[in-house]
């Protein structure tokens, strides 16, 4: 079936991107298979991601089918584009439909995009890992891809305004080698060692960022353990629970 609207969509994003001359450092593409199906699984820093984490597959002709929150797809404007480019609505209280319908997209051959941290991190540094990814490419036999994302954060993240201004802002995309998941196995098991490798893919991305803050009150956006002044982790586990 012809995709009527995702590849127009990545064409005016890639426009967007070009108008806002972003510096788009995308390696590691040949570990996105050039067909069958499989999990990809990215960071979440950004409202953003998806879209730059389905850019990763893009030099294999490849598509991502996002598995996203279902309120995404009841937006007016957003609603159309995602159920248009087959992207997954995720109902928090009945999460099996939205499974059934990954597993069914997977055994077809799709890749399907999956954020295992669920919400942003207002940290920038990795939350915990939920275990479904994992348990999609057991059952559906496909292995997990790694994908990491870093810079998406100054365009439009969680409390901060969109910076959509043509400031030349960096994004680093790293795409790492596929993780099997064999059915014999502990989920819980491959899903430390998938936040192993996100861990150190993003470590790997943040080596080779070009970009650095301009100043202290440019600094939100960088990791307190890399010397920036966004919240940690513990103080982001404090504000949750009050």
């Amino acid at each position: 079936m012809a995709e009527l609207v995702y590849r127009p969509v990545i064409g005016a994003a890639l426009t967007l991107f070009k108008a806002l001359d972003l510096k788009i450092d995308l390696k590691g593409t040949e570990n996105i298979p050039r067909s069958g199906g499989a999990v990809l699984v990215s960071n979440h820093i950004s409202y953003m991601d998806f879209i730059f984490a389905g850019l990763a597959a893009r030099p294999q002709k490849r598509l991502v089918r996002f598995m996203a929150k279902e309120s995404v797809f009841r937006n007016k404007i957003s609603g159309p584009l995602m159920r248009g480019m087959k992207h997954i609505p995720v109902d928090r209280n009945n999460g099996e439909v939205a499974y059934k319908h990954a597993m069914d997209s997977l055994r077809s051959g799709e890749i399907i995009g999956v954020f295992p941290e669920a919400t942003i991190s207002p940290s920038f540094t990795l939350k915990s890992f939920k275990s479904g990814a994992a348990r999609m490419a057991q059952e559906a036999g496909v292995p997990l891809i790694p994908v990491a994302l870093w810079g998406t954060q100054r365009l439009w993240t969680k409390g901060r305004p969109r910076n959509i201004k043509r400031e030349h802002i960096p994004v680093t995309i790293r795409v790492g080698e596929a993780i099997e998941a064999p059915r014999d196995q502990y989920a819980g098991a491959i899903t430390r060692r998938l936040r192993q490798r996100m861990e150190e893919l993003l470590e790997t991305a943040q080596r080779a960022y070009p970009g650095r803050p301009k100043g202290p009150e440019d600094s939100w956006w960088l990791p307190a353990h890399l010397g920036g002044t966004a919240p940690t982790p513990a103080q982001v586990r404090e504000a949750e629970a009050g």
